[in-house]
This record gives C-alpha cells, structure tokens and sequence, in this order.
C-alpha cells in the first residue's frame, strides 16, 4: 500500500480551461476505499453531472477490491460528491451557461483519511490551444536540457 494517493487526470489540463477549483468529498463504500487507497482508481474518462440538485461524478473507474466478497462494488458507477450548498449552487448556476462542463482533476486521500476529489469548472479548449499547449512544453523542455548542461 502506498503512502500518499494522488490519482490524476492529465488530459483534463490538455483538453480544458480550467476556470474554479473545487474540493469536494466522496461517498464511497468500504470496498471502494480499500481499492483508492491501493492506487486501483482512473479518472481520466470521468465528469460530472447534476441530479436532483446534487453532484455526481460518472465514468470514475474504481477498481474491484482483491479480497472483497459478494459485497463488492461496480467498478464504473456514479458516485455523490460532497460540496457546500452555496459551492452546488453556483456551479449548477455557471454550468447553465454553453461550453462550460465540471471535470475531476484529482483523486487523492487528505490527511484524515478521508477521500477527496478535486475538481473544477471548465472550458473547452480548441484544436489551435491545443498545439500552443504542445508546443511551450516542447520550448520549456528544450530549455531545461540546455540549462542542465550548463
């Protein structure tokens, strides 16, 4: 078992603004925290969605627990999120408006034990954002080759 848990979803930075932050707690049943805190959890298809006033994210992998009975859980289900009411209240109010969507960057394990998730407010990006993020990566990591042999 690891130390820290820190799951991330990389192609969330590539394929979106990012505009609000947000942390948010998860409900999660006791098979489902075994296997995050193994490191046995995705969420690079994952987003988020509003029912009945409440925040859900959808396509989060959690990985089967190894030693869990017939009281394991799907791998692929919805699960709640956490937030305060002002914090649903205007994300549900900033999601009214087009192109905008609410996108999990990070799955991680605070230090109370507690599951977490981090997520935020984007937007999406175009094909032409997309090759400048490429190419000030390639620029910074030409630039630091250079400097590392000085």
């Amino acid at each position: 078992m690891q130390k820290t848990i820190n799951i991330l979803n990389k192609r969330a930075k590539f394929d979106y603004e990012i505009l609000e932050r947000y942390d948010a707690g998860i409900v999660l049943t006791g098979t489902e925290i075994k296997s995050i805190r193994m490191g046995k959890a995705s969420i690079t298809e994952s987003f988020c969605e509003f029912h009945n006033n409440e925040l859900f994210v959808i396509n989060s992998q959690v990985e089967e627990y190894l030693f869990g009975t017939h009281y394991n859980h799907k791998a692929k289900s919805e699960r709640k999120l956490l937030l305060n009411r002002k914090e649903l209240k205007s994300l549900e109010k900033s999601m009214q408006n087009k192109g905008l969507t609410i996108v999990p960057l990070r799955l991680y394990i605070n230090e109370k034990g507690f599951a977490k998730m981090e997520i935020a407010l984007c937007r999406g990006k175009k094909n032409y954002d997309k090759r400048e993020t490429i190419k000030d990566r390639d620029t910074k990591r030409d630039i630091d080759r250079v400097k590392k042999n000085f």
